[in-house]
C-alpha cells in the first residue's frame, strides 16, 4: 500500500466501493472551514498571529487521489486580487472551475462584531458596518449533478450546507452513493443522506498550510 492509498484508507474510502467518484467543492463553504482553529496539522498550538489556510493546490491534489472527475464553485471579485489568485489557481488544476461575479451585503457590527473583524469597516447613519461577500453556488451545483448523473457511482460533496439535503435525497433514490466532506455542525438531515462522513478536521494536513494573520484591516473571505 503506498502513501496515497494509506491516507485513502484511513478515510474509509475504497476506490473499489465507491466506483466512478465526482467531486464537487462548494469553496465557498470550504474556505471558512479552518477560520476559527487552534492547532495545526500535527495538534500543536499555532504561534499568536498564525492561522490555517486552505491550499488550492493541495486540495486538489487529494481530491484527484479518488475523483475521476473535480469540480470547483467560487464567486469572482474582480477589485479582490486574492479572490482572482484563488480562481486562477483552481482554473489550472481543477477539472472544471465554475464561477460568477460576488454580491456584498452591508452588514452592521455589534461590541463584539468590532472587537473581532478583521474587515475595512464603514460607517453611515445607522452605525459601522462591514461588506460581506455573498455567492452561493447551490443552484448551479444542483444543474450540474443532474448534467453529469449518467457519469458517476459516486457524488462526493465538499460542504456543510443543509441546503443540499434535498439533492442528497434524490442521488440516494438514484442509487448514488456519497461522500461528504464538512466541518463543524452539520445538519442531520444532511449527515444520514452520506454513506461516508468525513471531517474537515481528518483532512486538514492534506489541504492546509500555515498563514500570518494580516496586522492590518482589510478584506477577507
Amino acid at each position: 500500500m503506498d502513501i496515497d492509498e494509506f491516507k485513502l484508507h484511513n478515510l474509509g474510502m475504497d476506490k473499489n466501493k465507491f466506483g466512478r467518484i465526482y467531486s464537487f467543492v462548494d469553496f465557498g463553504n470550504v474556505n471558512y472551514w479552518y477560520e476559527r482553529d487552534e492547532r495545526d496539522e500535527n495538534g500543536e498550538v499555532l504561534r499568536e498571529g498564525e492561522k490555517l489556510v486552505v491550499d488550492i493546490e493541495k486540495l486538489c491534489d487529494f481530491t484527484k487521489l479518488f475523483s475521476d472527475h473535480a469540480r470547483f464553485y467560487f464567486g469572482m471579485d474582480t477589485k479582490n486580487k486574492k479572490s482572482i489568485y484563488i480562481i486562477k489557481k483552481a482554473r489550472a488544476c481543477f477539472d472544471q472551475t465554475v464561477t460568477k461575479p460576488i454580491q456584498r451585503i452591508k452588514h452592521y457590527l455589534t461590541g463584539k462584531d468590532l472587537s473581532d473583524n478583521t474587515r475595512t469597516v464603514g460607517q453611515d447613519n445607522d452605525g459601522k458596518y462591514v461588506y460581506i461577500p455573498k455567492c452561493n453556488f447551490d443552484v448551479e451545483i444542483v444543474v450540474d449533478t443532474f448534467r453529469l448523473i449518467d457519469r458517476f457511482d459516486t457524488f462526493c460533496l465538499y460542504s456543510g450546507d443543509s441546503d443540499f439535503a434535498y439533492l442528497l435525497e434524490f442521488l440516494r433514490r438514484k442509487k448514488k452513493q456519497i461522500i461528504l466532506f464538512s466541518a463543524g455542525y452539520v445538519s442531520c438531515d444532511l449527515r444520514e443522506k452520506a454513506g461516508l462522513n468525513i471531517n474537515a478536521q481528518n483532512i486538514k494536513k492534506y489541504i492546509t498550510f500555515i498563514k500570518q494573520k494580516p496586522r492590518l484591516f482589510g478584506a477577507r473571505f
